[in-house]
Formats: structure tokens, sequence, C-alpha cells
């Protein structure tokens, strides 16, 4: 750590209702930090709401996603779709929760604007630091889990994240945090984009290659123009 990093930190601690924090720290409901959002789930019947351009994701999504940043979705909404329903557009960098079902508690990073349905909720940082609040949910999130309640399933709800109690930074290390770590979580979702566009050429490419419908060649340039893109 650089001195001036360094220097951003207290050289002692306080009394909290957490115990010893580093002064000037304060402990906050996860809601004071950060603004809760809701999804929604266009009528199934309605075959104009549905295979748009809008991403749209659903508990599945969020937990089979294979790393922390998820870039798109099984399914796809239209915008009239989106207009006709309570789903609305989430923020990239939003961190993602699956609030209720056998999933409870599974989180993602959103890497790029999408709608979401109604069993997960949405969190987007109040103070500008997206990443160092998706980090903080990943250590809370065992706690918010155990705080839940359902007769079937245990179900995260507003009061969850309400009753909270977190250790909240002061400023000037929280707006160093950002800077540091969006720079690795930028890397992360180019990675994942870029990953998943040559998996989706695979499945693509493959099949034909085995029919013989593309010779080796071919398949080998369209790979280098996926990677390069």
């Amino acid at each position: 750590m650089d001195e001036a990093t360094a220097a951003l930190f207290p050289d002692n601690f306080e009394e909290s209702a957490l115990g010893s924090v580093p002064k000037g720290w304060r402990v906050a409901s996860i809601l004071d930090i950060a603004m809760l959002l809701g999804g929604g789930t266009p009528k199934t019947d309605r075959p104009e709401f549905w295979g748009g351009k809008i991403a749209w994701a659903s508990a599945k999504d969020v937990s089979q996603s294979r790393g922390s940043v998820l870039v798109s979705t099984e399914r796809t909404i239209t915008p009239a779709g989106l207009e006709r329903s309570s789903a609305r557009m989430i923020p990239s960098l939003a961190t993602v929760v699956v609030a209720r079902g056998a999933t409870t508690g599974r989180l993602v990073l959103l890497g790029n604007e999408m709608a979401m349905n109604q069993t997960c909720y949405a969190l987007t940082s109040k103070h500008d630091a997206p990443v160092a609040l998706y980090c903080l949910l990943r250590r809370e999130i065992d706690a918010l889990v155990n705080a839940a309640h359902g007769s079937v399933f245990d179900t995260i709800t507003t009061s969850t994240f309400a009753q909270s109690k977190v250790i909240q930074p002061g400023p000037k290390v929280l707006e160093r945090f950002e800077q540091i770590a969006r720079s690795i979580f930028d890397r992360i979702v180019e990675a994942t984009e870029r990953s998943q566009t040559l998996a989706t050429l695979r499945d693509t490419l493959l099949p034909r290659l085995i029919s013989g419908q593309l010779r080796l060649p071919e398949a080998e340039a369209l790979a280098a123009d996926a990677h390069t893109a």
C-alpha cells in the first residue's frame, strides 16, 4: 500500500454497536448505503413481450452464473414487455441477490444494464461505490440469509436489509477502494464478455465442422475475428 492510501486510514479505534471500529467509520444498515430495487415479469402469454433485445435476469441466471459477473441471460424481453410490467432497467454494476427460493442468497454483479424478475433484489450504491457495495454484500450475505425467514424457503425481505448492521468506511477510504477495485472489475467484465462470445462461437461452429458444412480454415478465421473484436 502506498503512503497516500495508508494515510487515509484512522490510527485508532472507537466503540460502536459492533464493537471497536476505526475512528470515523460508522455502523449502518445496508439500506443506509444502498438503494433497493425490485423486478417484475411480463405476461408470459403475450409473445410480443418476449424475445427482444433486453436481457431479463431470473434467479436461475444469477444462481447458474459461473463467475461473479452476469453479462447475459437465458431469456430476453421487448420494450413493450418492459413498459407493460413491473420490470425496470437495472444499471450495470448493480448487485443482484436472489431473495427467495432454493438458491436464496446467490448474488452477482451486473456487467451490463438489464431487467430482472421479482424473485431478486438489485442494490445500487448511494455513494457511487458499486464495487465496494458488491464486496460488502459478498461478505454479509450469510448473515442476511440467516436472518431471512419463510414457511417453505428462506426469504430475504426489505426488513432483512433494513435491520442489518455493517461497518461503513470513511468517504476517502471508500473512494480510494473504488478507484482501485473498479479497474479490476472492469477487466473481469471484459473477460467475461469475451469468454461468453467465444463459447457461443464454439457452440455455433462445432456442429457445422462435424457435419462438414464448414471447413477448418474458415472456422479458424471466424474464431480469430471474434477474439480480436
